[in-house]
């Protein structure tokens, strides 16, 4: 008979660890601001290809009628269509704050499920150590030398995770 129920904690674990993911992105959502909302849902909106759809046909009927191609209808900005030009103009500016807006507060979950996942890394880094120096002691026990073996002896020490970061802080600045 074999036993699955290592396998079924394994499937546990994942899921919590991915249900933690999404409560981070679940409580930065609740947590957002009017403004932050608005804004996620018009990038929605605008990143989407009926808006691009809508704009090609605006400015198509813009420039026709501009151009005077329709009888009866009364240019009303015409070539080089300087109030066209100051639409878009101001419809990029309006698109690329409102896009800002929603790219900084996706930064914002990153930057946190970054911090999280530093921790849950030097958690796990920890107990693989306490699980290597238990392993060892289990084969000193059965009569197994491992002394001579470097790599472990390295392996079965803490990592200095203070050296570490030391270390990236010292390549940031230094590029």
């Amino acid at each position: 008979m074999i036993d699955n129920s290592n396998s079924t904690q394994e499937t546990h674990s994942y899921s919590e660890a991915e249900m933690y993911r999404r409560s981070l992105k679940g409580r930065a959502d609740a947590k957002r601001t009017f403004a932050e909302v608005v804004a996620d849902k018009l990038t929605i909106a605008f990143g989407s290809m009926v808006f691009l759809v809508v704009n090609v046909i605006w400015f198509a009927v813009w420039i026709v009628i501009n151009v005077g191609l329709i009888p009866g209808v009364e240019p009303f900005d015409p070539f080089p269509f300087g109030f066209l030009t100051m639409v878009v103009s101001l419809e990029a500016i309006a698109l690329a704050i409102i896009v800002l807006i929603s790219q900084n507060r996706a930064a914002k979950i990153a930057d946190l499920r970054e911090e999280v996942d530093l921790h849950i890394d030097m958690l796990a880094e920890a107990e693989l150590t306490k699980l290597l120096q238990l392993v060892t002691r289990l084969a000193e026990q059965q009569g197994i030398n491992l002394s001579d073996d470097s790599e472990l002896q390295e392996m079965l020490e803490p990592s200095d995770t203070e050296q570490l970061q030391q270390a990236l802080e010292d390549d940031i600045s230094n590029s």
